[in-house]
């Protein structure tokens, strides 16, 4: 190969890591926004700040029901001790994309505290803010459904029956 090719793919490969590298730099830096947020929120809840948990929610903030029960349940939430994140999925698996979704984040406060669990999966294709949940039915069969409090009915698969049963009665309390 005579030198200009050479120069031309050299440029070429440079051009390639540059671009690889400003997406995966974009990508992992959302997903770092995203988990420090989640922190800052859990954080708010465990101190019992209803306030700075609206300020990091801002569309919740416009809505007088929403902002009503953000109070009540950061009431229920509130532990002493510092806050240690169990478990944490990001809601978009590929920051890369405008996509969003749920994100899921189990945490405690103090060493010897109870994890908080927000949100569990009810079913295959479903995700469900326990605050949000207002029964739980037996439904024909043994099946199962959650009444949420909008009036929205989500199945609960029988496999998660007896968890959501128990993250229910927990986050009730």
């Amino acid at each position: 190969m005579r030198r200009p090719q050479v120069l031309i793919l050299v440029g070429f490969g440079v051009f390639v890591f540059l671009g690889i590298s400003l997406m995966l730099a974009r990508a992992l830096s959302a997903t770092g926004t995203e988990r420090a947020k989640v922190e800052e929120v859990a954080e708010a809840q465990a101190r019992g700040d209803a306030q700075a948990v609206l300020r990091q929610t801002p569309a919740c903030a416009r809505e007088p029901a929403c902002v009503a029960a953000t109070d009540a349940f950061v009431a229920k939430l509130k532990r002493p001790g510092d806050v240690e994140i169990l478990q944490y999925r990001p809601s978009v698996q590929l920051p890369l994309t405008d996509a969003v979704g749920t994100g899921r984040v189990a945490w405690r406060a103090g060493m010897n505290g109870l994890p908080v669990v927000q949100c569990v999966r009810v079913h295959r294709g479903a995700i469900v803010r326990l605050d949000r949940v207002r029964e739980m039915r037996s439904a024909s069969a043994g099946e199962s459904v959650l009444v949420l409090r909008d009036g929205t009915r989500v199945p609960v698969s029988r496999r998660r029956r007896e968890q959501v049963a128990d993250l229910i009665r927990r986050a009730t309390r």
